[in-house]
This record gives structure tokens, C-alpha cells and sequence, in this order.
């Protein structure tokens, strides 16, 4: 079995294995799983029987290569079928294993076959849609009296304008993406998880009509200050992959954060808005908006 590179263009063929698709890890989104790309890394793919199976190569830190679950709309490979399929293939560990996963097979079957360890890194935070589009109750205050003193300050005097993301403002979101990352340092030498989100974000951008993701974009005073790319990942949880806004407007992040909400999720109960990469800052913004659960991520070292 050769495991081939999953390129853009494979999009529409894979998209029916992510039908009905039953991981919450925002890892299992067809569209960030083809946009996580970079000259040190690349996803692999290859079918068997109704199965997508997965991987990630790293050209130079090898030990990082891994599979993730196989997905597939009828099949669930058991720890042992995982076991052999990873020896088939050359791999020599799992990662983004969900716990529920885990739980369905039993943690003694599957130490039968793996060590477990936690990624405490690749936790995800979710959040009921209806809680951050309705910032109901006191916990929510702060965000209201910021999200009020926007409206008064832009918006009622329509300085702001909305669109959704499609190709011919893709340029414009990438622009402004560079402007927002001279902000926050994300170059490789100072912050390499925002570096290669940055990289997944130009990809997404200049991919944008080929994947089935819903944007978002908000320009204030005519200059693009926010946008927000989200995805299907299940029947009950949409994901939030990318949201940016320029942190010198007061309220600004607050009130996109909103609009998200409302518009990028219509539809879905659960809105997956991805880890906090270990970023301090990061970890303490998702806190903040009250998720309603913790996803966590497992790695499964075959043994």
C-alpha cells in the first residue's frame, strides 16, 4: 500500500468519506486536513474499502510522521485493525485519537496494541452556537458593553460592511492577514504554531472555491479588519478554523466573534473553535467565551 499526497484538486472525490463524519477533533475537517501544508510537511492518502486513511509525512522531523483515524461513513477500524493497518503502511503512531474512541473499544484493548498518551496541546474548545450568539447572562457582560460601544462607534454610523469570502476578495483577506501577523510576531523564529496556521490560512484563502468552507469578512472604514473561515466536521459540530481581527479597535473582536457566530454556524449546535496551540494569550480568549466541553487528543505509539 502507497500512500499518496492529498492535493486540492482531490477535494470533491474525498468529500463523501467526511459524510456524516462522527470525530469532534477539528483535525477530521476535509478542508483543514488539505490546507495544513508547508515545504516540512504534507498530508497523504489512500482508500481502502470504505475507508479514507490519513497521514502526515515531515520531511525532516520524521518522528513526527503519523496517522490519524481512519474516516469513513459505515467503517470503524477496531485498535487491532489500526494496529495492522499502520504496520502495512510504515507508520508507528496515531495521533488526534479521540477519547470517545477509546472508550467505545475499551482502554484495555487498546493498550493491547498502543501506548496512550494525552496531546494536552491539541485539546479542543466547543462552545453551544447559542451561547456565543446570544452572549446571554453575567459572564457575558464585558463582551455586550464592548460589543455595544462598537455598534455605537462603527457600525451605527456605517463605517462597517460585511461580505461573505469568495476568490475575488481572497487577496485582500491575505493582505490584511499580513498586516494582523506583524501584530502578533508569527514568524517562524518567534511563534512557529502561528506560522504554519498562517501558511494553512494563505492556502485556505487562494483555495477558497474549491472547498466547502463559509467566510466571512468585515471592513471597516473600507480597510479589511476581520474575516473568519468556518467548516462542516459534523452533523451537530461546525469548526471555526481561522478568525482574525485587528486588536486596536476597540469591541471589534468581540462583535465579529458574534457575527461568526450567527452567520457561519446557522445550523449546527456546536461551534469547535480548535485548540490554543499552548499560546498563553490564546488559551485565555477561548476561556473566557465559557466552552461548553473540552475535547481531548490522544497519541497511540504502536508497541
Amino acid at each position: 500500500m502507497t500512500m499518496k499526497e492529498i492535493k486540492y484538486s482531490d477535494y470533491s472525490t474525498l468529500k463523501k468519506f467526511f459524510s456524516h463524519q462522527r470525530y469532534n477533533l477539528c483535525v477530521y475537517s476535509l478542508p483543514s486536513i488539505i490546507a495544513w501544508r508547508n515545504e516540512k510537511y504534507m498530508p497523504l492518502g489512500i482508500i481502502e474499502k470504505d475507508a479514507l486513511i490519513i497521514g502526515a509525512q515531515f520531511t525532516e522531523e520524521r518522528d513526527k510522521s503519523h496517522l490519524i483515524l481512519p474516516v469513513s461513513p459505515s467503517l470503524e477500524y477496531t485498535p487491532r485493525e489500526l494496529y495492522k493497518l499502520a504496520g502495512k503502511l510504515g507508520f508507528q503512531k496515531y495521533w488526534f485519537v479521540t477519547g470517545e474512541y477509546i472508550e467505545k473499544f475499551g482502554k484495555d484493548e487498546t493498550e493491547s496494541c498502543f501506548r496512550i498518551s494525552e496531546q494536552k496541546e491539541y485539546e479542543d474548545y466547543v462552545y453551544l452556537r447559542e451561547d456565543l450568539s446570544a452572549l446571554k447572562g453575567n459572564r457575558y457582560s464585558q463582551k455586550r458593553n464592548l460589543i455595544h460601544q462598537f455598534e455605537r462607534d462603527y457600525v451605527a454610523k456605517e463605517r462597517v460592511e460585511k461580505g461573505s469570502i469568495k476568490s475575488d476578495v481572497s487577496s485582500e483577506c491575505i493582505d490584511f492577514l499580513e498586516k494582523w501577523c506583524i501584530e502578533r510576531n508569527c514568524e517562524p523564529a518567534d511563534n512557529d504554531a502561528l506560522a504554519c496556521e498562517k501558511e494553512a490560512v494563505i492556502n485556505t484563502l487562494n483555495n477558497i472555491d474549491l472547498l466547502d468552507v463559509r467566510g466571512l469578512y468585515l471592513r471597516v472604514d473600507g480597510k479589511m479588519s476581520a474575516f473568519g473561515i468556518a467548516s462542516y466536521l459534523t452533523d451537530e459540530i461546525g469548526v471555526l478554523h481561522f478568525e482574525k481581527a485587528f486588536a486596536g479597535i476597540k469591541g471589534l473582536y468581540q462583535y465579529f466573534d458574534n457575527l461568526c457566530a450567527k452567520i457561519l454556524f446557522d445550523g449546527f449546535t456546536y461551534i469547535n473553535k480548535e485548540s490554543d496551540m499552548s499560546i498563553p494569550g490564546l488559551a485565555k480568549v477561548k476561556k473566557s467565551y465559557h466552552p461548553a466541553m473540552m475535547i481531548k487528543s490522544y497519541r497511540l505509539d504502536l508497541l
